[in-house]
């Protein structure tokens, strides 16, 4: 019975300690929607647009991200259109002596139909 007991509580011990180790996190700045530092952001870069890839993508510019205590561009991509959306860009925009990023995404766009002319 005692030699039973001492396998559980090892095996209690050991599964404990690996799953200690598993903490799932965002990678910092990647997934985070806004940034906040004190430096400037660097002039946006000049990047060849390319051809798309097929008809209708949209073309999504490049844009410097804070990462690590710095600045890293991250290249323009071409991406499919979604329908009822627009993508509004990236922006960096000056509060006091700090930068706040608001990172690019996709919003709903208004209706241009009929029904929507009919309201204004």
């Amino acid at each position: 019975m005692k030699l039973s007991s001492v396998r559980v509580a090892l095996a209690g011990a050991l599964l404990s300690a690996a799953l200690s180790g598993c903490i799932v996190a965002p990678a910092p700045g990647y997934y985070a929607d806004v940034a906040v530092t004190e430096v400037a952001p660097p002039a946006p870069q000049y990047e060849v647009v390319g051809v798309a890839p097929a008809a209708g993508y949209i073309w999504i510019g490049g844009a410097w991200f804070w990462e690590s205590g710095r600045y890293g561009w991250r290249p323009g991509r071409w991406e499919a259109p979604r329908p009822g959306y627009r993508w509004v860009p990236h922006t960096w925009r000056r509060e006091g002596n700090r930068w706040h990023m608001q990172g690019g995404r996709w919003e709903r766009g208004r209706r241009e139909g009929r029904e929507e002319r009919g309201r204004r």
